[in-house]
């Protein structure tokens, strides 16, 4: 099978395309600019345009016709390589389709991890478990690992790891043999413009699923019926608290999402000591709470539940935690500005707000500003910044004041790091 990846380059399209070559199917793909991952997957002979006017998918196409035209949600309907994909009869679809195929054809147990917060370190975790207890398994990641790649296909696995995504209804194009939920809030609004859309969705993914594990307060909200189908593994995390707390890990969430991974190594006949081992020499994954330097580390979480989860985790390191923040998305802005309370922020001394990194946006929505966003807030400290030296001055004497800055947000921010770093 020869397929086609848009945007070859990105976190979720990059690991698929690995997954694919590990496979035996032929890639090719393209994208706006060269990244590690082109440049890891032009290494392994995959041949990758940085011109998507679409006459290298013309060109590829007439050599040997293409099965599978592969995009992400972000790319536009009017992409000149996707409305040429469709005039040349090439099947087109998102990358989780792809993906539910490749688990079919290879007669894969899927064990995906879905839920609001949690999802990246989760699945990281558990694929570093499988490793360190020599159990084979594929796996895809939506986020660098410090010790191996984002997606890989093992020939001797019966398992497939999976981060597995709501945004989009992405989590509903598969049936898994075992699914674990981190926790469930709510987020996406793009796509679940109400709670109760949002609830109604993971009601739907877990009962596709075989088995399901989670905690009983985030099964509480979901009415799922007993004759549902799925066998659920529920766990009281008030009544577990001490043993999540013997787990020796930084971060509260981080030793609850690890208790659910030890729930599942355990159902497996995994020894206790063994498992736990295994899980607390995690070392972590890209992107989540991610140390670039010393006292400067980086994080994903752009919620308010992240942020005070992550805020906590930075407070077991240091007493003097200072927060850079750049929110994403106007249309998430106006469901979580309420959100952004005196309670989140607690933890940090100072924070440096940003304006929002802009992506998938609703026209019709008035832009929020830094000043909007934060007026509820009486503390910590706020100062409106940009990304920009003066910024990076502040980082900077704040880093030799002895405190620890966390930087977070999903859109800019990690890459003005690392290119400010040379890293």
């Amino acid at each position: 099978m020869r397929i086609y990846f848009s945007g070859i380059g990105g976190v979720g399209i990059g690991p698929l395309a690995e997954i694919a070559l590990d496979a035996g199917y032929d890639v090719y793909g393209s994208d706006r600019q060269a990244s590690p991952m082109t440049k890891s997957l032009q290494k392994r002979g995959v041949q990758i345009s940085f011109d998507q006017s679409g006459d290298f998918l013309r060109s590829e196409h007439e050599k040997s016709p293409f099965d599978w035209f592969v995009y992400t949600a972000a790319l536009p309907g009017n992409h000149p390589e996707l409305v040429l994909a469709k005039q040349l009869g090439i099947k087109t679809g998102k990358r989780d389709e792809l993906l539910a195929h490749v688990i079919a054809d290879k007669k894969l147990k899927l064990i995906a991890v879905a839920g609001t917060h949690g999802k990246t370190t989760t699945t990281s975790m558990l694929v570093w478990a499988f490793q360190q207890l020599n159990i084979p398994a594929s796996y895809s990641v939506g986020s660098t690992l410090s010790f191996g790649p984002s997606g890989r296909f093992d020939p001797a696995s019966q398992f497939f790891i999976y981060e597995c995504d709501e945004f989009d209804k992405n989590f509903l194009h598969f049936q898994p043999w075992l699914s674990i939920i981190t926790s469930i809030d709510y987020d996406h609004p793009d796509t679940y413009p109400e709670r109760a859309d949002y609830l109604a969705a993971f009601r739907q993914f877990i009962c596709q699923s075989q088995r399901c594990i989670m905690y009983q307060q985030d099964l509480n909200g979901l009415d799922i019926a007993r004759d549902s189908g799925v066998t659920l593994d529920t766990i009281d995390k008030n009544a577990a608290l001490d043993d999540i707390n013997s787990l020796i890990l930084p971060g509260r969430h981080n030793r609850e999402n690890a208790y659910l991974v030890l729930t599942e190594l355990k159902n497996s006949g995994v020894g206790l000591a063994e498992a736990k081992a295994a899980i607390e020499s995690f070392p972590g994954s890209g992107r989540r709470f991610e140390k670039l330097a010393d006292s400067l580390y980086s994080d994903y979480g752009h919620h308010p539940t992240e942020i005070k989860a992550t805020l906590q985790m930075a407070r077991e390191l240091s007493d003097h935690v200072v927060l850079v923040y750049q929110p994403h998305q106007n249309i998430r802005q106006h469901e979580i500005r309420e959100n952004y309370t005196a309670e989140v922020f607690n933890q940090a001394e100072k924070i440096y707000w940003l304006p929002t990194y802009l992506t998938r946006e609703n026209p019709d929505l008035p832009i929020l500003t830094p000043a909007d966003l934060t007026k509820n807030l009486t503390r910590p400290e706020v100062h409106i910044a940009s990304l920009n030296d003066d910024l990076w001055k502040s980082i900077m004497l704040d880093r030799e004041l002895g405190k620890l800055v966390l930087c977070m947000g999903a859109g800019t921010i990690d890459e003005w790091l690392r290119q400010h770093l040379k890293i």
